[in-house]
């Protein structure tokens, strides 16, 4: 049997070492790190470059969402699937829309866990994209979840993801949308608490992952350049 390689991170300790006792009971799992912050996951993600990733969408430092919009960015081919205790719809879409391989709650049956990593480790997802009819492509699927989410921000707040996106420093943006510095930092602030990010290398990431898969992050709406 092919050992998969996994690793952990879980800001709780006790559940850290019994997700990682559980594993290293099992036949075809090898647990190649574990992790309490956010930013060690990412390093262990690119260094050991596991199979699967279980990880807390909850870590300190970077959240879940932050780290597979990162690993996603980098190209990395580890496959995340989210371990949590609750989980709302909307970090649901959003999960699918980073293209997790699933979300497993906490209180999941022991067999039900080691059987869904099981299938993950296979390519199996175990997370259909919620309220999107399974006869649609899923490059389509993804396009639409995304802008389910992107729902949220405003058309400027769009721009500036875009122009972010391009690398664009906040003086930059202010001088291609004709505003001021401080509005655009005001602009950045609320698109991090929309998206439930922290940073604009995430929100970059983010951006670039979208357009990517062909979705739009603008009605094409005209942008002022001033000379």
């Amino acid at each position: 049997m092919n050992c998969t390689s996994v690793v952990i991170a879980d800001r709780h300790p006790v559940v850290l070492q019994g997700l990682a006792s559980v594993l290293e009971a099992r036949n075809g799992f090898k647990v190649v790190a574990c992790c309490s912050t956010g930013t060690s996951c990412i390093e262990a993600i690119r260094n050991l470059t596991p199979d699967i990733a279980v990880i807390d969408i909850a870590m300190p430092g970077l959240t879940g969402l932050e780290i597979i919009t990162v690993a996603n960015s980098e190209g990395l081919a580890t496959r995340v699937v989210f371990f949590t205790a609750v989980i709302e719809e909307r970090q649901l879409a959003l999960s699918a829309a980073a293209g997790a391989y699933g979300v497993i709650l906490k209180d999941v049956a022991l067999e039900t866990l080691v059987q869904s990593l099981r299938e993950v480790a296979t390519g199996q997802r175990l997370l259909p994209p919620p309220s999107i009819d399974h006869a649609i492509p899923s490059e389509q699927k993804n396009i639409a979840i995304t802008e389910s989410v992107l729902t949220v921000l405003t058309e400027r707040e769009r721009q500036i993801m875009r122009l972010v996106s391009e690398g664009l420093s906040n003086k930059e943006i202010g001088r291609r949308l004709n505003i001021a510095d401080g509005t655009i930092k005001q602009h950045l602030h609320h698109i991090y608490q929309k998206l439930e990010i922290s940073n604009r290398t995430v929100l970059a990431a983010l951006a670039i992952s979208h357009i990517e898969r062909g979705g739009l992050l603008e009605d094409q709406a005209p942008i002022i350049h001033c000379d």
